[in-house]
């Protein structure tokens, strides 16, 4: 009869650690629509002041919403959250609205893949944890779990070609409507920061591919304005 009160309690353990995986992504998605919502009204503003103001109460949320986001659990949304932020902090840094706007377009391409993750994280981990408590089979649940926190292989880079779809509308948008020499500096400095990146020895595979596609697409706007840099 001992079986029994065990079962219960290993049912009682899984239905809390399910329930708190679920708030905290609960609260990492709240916080990431909300700086999902400040990058767009960045991105809307008509001068530069008024758009670095939204970029800035964006990436402070990022900052603010560190424990909830690590709390969830869910390594393609940190990821992407991240990058967004790092792309805010550069928006704060140029001098040209139009500069702004194409890193603003960035971070809210991360902010979107980021709420995405974390609903289809949310999803699985509720699946997950009532397969466990069907089948009792801790072990198999743990490999599921760690296979599911970020996506790997084809369906990775599937994710990442999606959310540079934005960037490279933007960079087609500067190399058409932008002086020749400051679209030129300006895509020049992204290919860079790509190449820095891309050397770092213990990038993540997600990181990884997403500097490459990003260094790609600005490789052929830099060709489209090679002349610009006589």
């Amino acid at each position: 009869m001992k079986v029994l009160p065990a079962m219960l309690l290993f049912l009682m353990l899984f239905s809390m650690s399910s329930f708190d995986l679920s708030k905290a992504c609960d609260y990492a998605g709240s916080n990431i629509g909300y700086i999902k919502s400040q990058t767009e009204q960045a991105l809307a503003a008509e001068d530069i002041n008024t758009s670095r103001y939204f970029a800035y109460k964006a990436l402070n949320a990022i900052e603010k919403s560190r424990a909830q986001i690590e709390a969830c659990g869910c390594d393609y949304a940190k990821e992407s959250i991240y990058e967004g932020l790092d792309n805010l902090k550069k928006a704060t840094r140029v001098a040209s609205l139009n500069g702004v706007k194409i890193l603003l377009t960035r971070a809210l391409d991360n902010s979107m893949g980021s709420l995405e993750a974390i609903r289809d994280h949310d999803e699985h981990a509720g699946s997950m944890y009532a397969n466990d408590m069907l089948a009792m089979n801790t072990k198999t649940a743990e490999k599921e779990k760690l296979s599911m926190v970020m996506p790997v292989g084809k369906d990775l880079e599937r994710k990442i070609d999606l959310s540079l779809v934005n960037y490279q509308n933007s960079l087609n948008e500067v190399v058409n409507s932008v002086e020749c020499k400051e679209a030129y500096e300006f895509a020049s400095k992204i290919y860079e920061h790509c190449e820095q990146e891309l050397l770092k020895p213990q990038l993540t595979e997600a990181k990884k591919y997403y500097n490459l596609r990003t260094k790609q697409i600005t490789a052929i706007a830099l060709d489209k304005l090679k002349d610009c840099n006589k």
